[in-house]
């Protein structure tokens, strides 16, 4: 018989420490709410949640699996990673701390998301992990790198829960459901970068190369005349890395689409291999901070070399100038969050770069 916990002592074992999210109506009356996510107890007095579900708000209510009610203090926000912190100064006795794994999921494992959907409290569905290295999109012009893709139900209302091991582990924060049997998490990794800012400092302060890029497909190859179809194009360039990078100067026509040529290829990053954006946000976001000097490895004109680029900081959802100028300098704030309202619309980024998506890193 195997020893492997089974979902109902899953359940009964992290059910405590989940939580209802709600957000008062926006208008004051407190007869009403507005928003309503999930969350769940990181530390002895803090909750997780999606930036999404708190939005602007400073005060958040949330129900225990008990019946228990506590009000909350945000006091941190990403909108980039889709990330909230509250803070609660008296959780019940049985809401213990859920332990965030140290390293991404693996394809097969079997997961199960706890949480909140379309209201009906304490809900559990289970699947597996679908994939991971998944962008996801926020609505701030960014991705969420490393996302966990499961076939575990999430729904309206999922958003902010855990997405967990059959060991209680939280393996992902639920966020976005991309279509049928098709659901997303903030990988365990982003977790544990970001979350420790956010508890501290009120934000968390992403490094910022401020190009523009598109992966080498091998259309975006044929029209640079590149060998092979890896890394990544950069299409514009910011103050950053104006000075060691250069973009595509003009377009062509491949099979009746618009490709960027004339730019640089990056294909590494401090001695790690680049073959996709996903890779280098991903690197950017878990192991550098603004400030930083990294070491691109670039391909131009043929020739291959390495040129170091001192790293900014991301500027503020909705700061961040059209393609083709300089990115903006971020506000600097003390102990509170970012207050622009998080993701638009949920899903798989997924877009191919002869889409004309261009992400900015």
């Amino acid at each position: 018989m195997s020893d492997e916990p089974t979902i109902k002592q899953l359940y009964e074992k992290t059910i405590p420490s989940v939580v209802s999210v709600y957000v008062t109506d926006p208008s004051g009356d407190e007869r009403r709410r507005g928003g309503a996510g999930s969350g769940f107890v990181y530390d002895d007095r803090h909750v997780v949640t999606n930036h999404h579900v708190v939005g602007d708000t400073d005060y958040v209510e949330l129900r225990f699996h008990g019946g228990e009610w506590r009000t909350g203090a945000v006091v941190g926000t990403d909108p980039y990673t889709d990330l909230a912190v509250v803070d609660v100064t008296d959780l019940p006795d049985d809401a213990e701390p859920l332990p965030v794994a140290e390293g991404n999921p693996e394809p097969g494992d079997r997961v199960a998301a706890i949480g909140n959907p379309m209201g009906l409290d304490g809900t559990i569905t289970v699947g597996y992990v679908s994939g991971t290295n998944r962008s996801n999109p926020t609505g701030t012009g960014f991705a969420i790198p490393e996302t966990i893709q499961t076939d575990a139900a999430v729904n309206p209302g999922n958003s902010g829960g855990p997405l967990l091991t059959l060991d209680g582990t939280v393996v992902g924060v639920n966020r976005a459901k991309g279509g049928d049997n098709i659901g997303f998490a903030v990988s365990p990794v982003i977790v544990r970068r970001v979350v420790p800012a956010l508890v501290e400092d009120g934000v968390f302060r992403p490094a910022y190369l401020n190009v523009r890029t598109v992966d080498v497909s091998p259309t975006v190859a044929e029209a640079n005349h590149l060998d092979e179809a890896t890394g990544v194009l950069v299409v514009d360039v910011g103050r950053e890395s104006a000075a060691v990078l250069r973009g595509c100067d003009r377009v062509t026509r491949v099979r009746g689409r618009e490709v960027p040529i004339g730019g640089d290829v990056v294909v590494g990053v401090d001695g790690d291999t680049i073959r996709s954006t996903e890779e280098l946000t991903s690197y950017l976001l878990t192991a550098t901070d603004p400030g930083d000097e990294v070491d691109l490895t670039v391909r131009r004109d043929g020739e291959e070399f390495t040129e170091s680029v001192t790293l900014g900081e991301r500027p503020e959802p909705g700061s961040r100038p059209r393609r083709g100028r300089e990115g903006g300098e971020r506000r600097r704030g003390s102990g509170r969050r970012d207050r622009r309202r998080g993701p638009g619309r949920r899903g798989p980024s997924g877009g191919h770069p002869d889409d004309g998506d261009i992400p900015i890193r």
